[in-house]
């Protein structure tokens, strides 16, 4: 397996495209000089010492001795032992409510951002367990797979927003389905679902979902995101004003209340707990001390354990490389100039 230590400096060999225009830029004004100094047949003449071939293998040994240093910057690592490492820890799934309705802001700065928020706090409070994430509005899609790799985790939650499922909807049924499709009941490992959202399902039954999860042993837990009382949806261009609320076929603000006797009653038929989200993130302490009371299970893991520097024979080959450059002559090189079998032909053209 091979990695880099330092992978950011790899974006250093966008300068290669940039140094070939600038390379072929001023060639061309080069050229473009020499056709205002003189006639061909004396251009030919004056430069017959020099070789466009030999300026070409400078550029090109120039090139790659830079490409080579950048990777040599980032010092490109091999792994050298692999070994089965044992991970103890649950399958938890988050199911993530996407629906325009998370957008309300009755809680700070909208439901959505203070969803991924929570689940930001929840992924940096586990400790060998196994993450994924579905989200869904009025239908359900996987974001990411079950996986220990907390950053890549948190990546992918970023991007996360409303406009992630293409019709909007409540299909809180659709996503703890999504989720169990997902899980490797293969595996011994306790299975998790947490649902996070305002709890207004507008698609499919939830209930009959929840019950057909907890007949297969996974745990549900619920976070409600927002407020009982309900509040307006605001509508923003693109800009990033705010122009309207969302308003029914009548014409009518549309409020958007928590339903937290939905999520509960979920919670509660998945054998979980129902926590309502507050500004003082209790919930979250609560959640993650249920997840992590749970009997953990082994699973084993192939990793390399291992890695080496590699960096030296790539510096070595670049600093060579640049080397060459500096010895090689743009003269054209007499033996072949005199051996060279087009000579005549484009003596008699010049």
């Amino acid at each position: 397996m091979v990695r880099f230590a330092h992978p950011d400096y790899l974006y250093l060999l966008a300068l290669i495209p940039a140094l070939i225009v600038l390379y072929w830029l001023t060639g061309k004004v080069r050229r473009k000089a020499f056709h205002r100094f003189g006639t061909p047949a004396l251009l030919y003449r004056m430069a017959d010492a020099a070789g466009a071939s030999k300026r070409s293998s400078k550029k090109a040994l120039l090139l790659a001795g830079i490409a080579l240093l950048v990777v040599a910057l980032a010092n490109p690592q091999v792994g050298t032992r692999l070994e089965e490492v044992k991970q103890e820890g649950v399958d938890l799934f988050l199911a993530l409510d996407v629906s325009l309705s998370m957008k309300a802001e009755d809680m700070k700065p909208n439901r959505l951002d203070r969803a991924k928020f929570e689940i930001q706090n929840l992924i940096s409070r586990l400790r060998g367990d196994r993450i994924g994430l579905v989200v869904f509005a009025a239908s359900a899609f996987t974001q990411f797979p079950l996986t220990s790799d907390y950053g890549a985790a948190n990546l992918f939650l970023d991007v996360v927003d409303v406009d992630a499922v293409p019709m909007q909807g409540t299909a809180i049924g659709s996503a703890i389905e999504r989720a169990m499709e997902s899980f490797d009941f293969n595996d011994p490992t306790t299975k998790v679902i947490v649902i996070i959202s305002d709890g207004e399902n507008t698609e499919g039954n939830a209930f009959d979902a929840a019950e057909e999860a907890a007949a297969k042993g996974i745990l549900i837990f619920a976070i409600g995101i927002g407020s009982p009382a309900g509040t307006p949806i605001p509508l923003y261009n693109a800009a990033g004003r705010q122009y309207d609320f969302k308003r029914d076929r009548k014409g009518e603000v549309v409020l958007t209340k928590l339903d937290e006797v939905s999520l509960e009653k979920i919670a509660t038929i998945g054998k979980g707990k129902y926590y309502r989200a507050t500004g003082t993130q209790d919930e979250l302490d609560k959640v993650y001390d249920a997840i992590n009371a749970l009997q953990k299970r082994e699973f084993g893991v192939k990793r390399f354990t291992d890695f080496e520097d590699r960096f030296q024979p790539v510096l070595l080959l670049a600093a060579i490389l640049l080397m060459l450059e500096m010895f090689v002559s743009e003269r054209r090189t007499e033996w072949l100039v005199r051996w060279n079998p087009l000579r005549s032909m484009e003596e008699k053209k010049a």
